[in-house]
């Protein structure tokens, strides 16, 4: 949790949540696993149960303490609508949101069928806020259907993360209003085809929807390991970093 990110699409990340399970092929080599697992066992650290799935409550009203408007990735290190996550503090993360209504809140979920469901029982006591935008991993053709969930839960602003991307991808974009795309970094990457990136960044140039090409991971353009710093984030000669556009 940081008043400020290296995550280029973000500008702060916010945990109310820590630790997450494995849904998916995307998940198989998770940084914030990675990162959190070095602390297990650490007495008095804040991972000392490294990735262990953890509500942290003293954390909930946080982003209200940042006076400066700042674009929020909630649960960098966890899922917000992870299985185990009971609904009352969920409830208390979109209070709060709510609240700090001069920041915008990036949520992103795997889990996007609880996210609509649950939205929807929000839906009944508040509308849904407009500084919450509200996202999905899709990492391959075999989870597609998230966006389906997702366009079913009415956030001004929804996104799908293809990060890493493992394959191939053909997107229902409809009702899409943002696309990031990113390879694998790590000493485990898988490598990312480039002809997969460029057939996402042609299909949201033809949808209309703005595309942020994140990195190629630790793989280079032609297929060499050489790390994400060097491997950089230029596609065909350009970096694409657009951000949604307010409906």
């Amino acid at each position: 949790m940081a008043q400020s990110s290296k995550i280029e699409w973000t500008q702060a990340t916010w945990n109310p949540i820590t630790g997450c399970t494995k849904v998916s092929p995307g998940c198989a080599h998770c940084y914030a696993e990675t990162m959190a697992e070095r602390w297990r066992g650490i007495s008095g650290h804040p991972f000392e149960y490294g990735f262990d799935l953890q509500l942290r409550p003293n954390r909930l009203k946080l982003p209200l303490l940042w006076k400066r408007p700042k674009l929020i990735f909630v649960n960098s290190m966890s899922d917000l609508f992870h299985e185990n996550v009971p609904d009352a503090f969920v409830v208390k993360v979109f209070e709060t949101m709510r609240e700090a209504s001069w920041h915008t809140f990036q949520v992103l979920t795997k889990r996007t069928e609880r996210a609509r469901d649950l939205t929807r029982k929000l839906a009944e006591l508040d509308p849904w806020p407009d500084n919450v935008w509200m996202g999905t991993s899709i990492e391959n053709q075999r989870w597609v259907q998230r966006a389906d969930s997702l366009r079913e839960i009415p956030a001004k602003i929804r996104f799908i993360s293809c990060e890493p991307l493992l394959g191939p991808l053909r997107l229902n974009l409809h009702g899409i209003h943002w696309v990031i795309c990113g390879g694998e970094s790590g000493a485990r990457a898988r490598r990312m085809d480039p002809s997969w990136v460029r057939d996402l960044r042609d299909q949201c140039v033809a949808a209309g929807v703005p595309f942020f090409f994140k990195q190629w991971g630790a793989f280079d353009e032609n297929g060499r390991r050489v790390g994400k710093k060097r491997a950089g984030r230029i596609l065909d000669g350009q970096i694409f970093d657009e951000m949604p556009r307010l409906v």
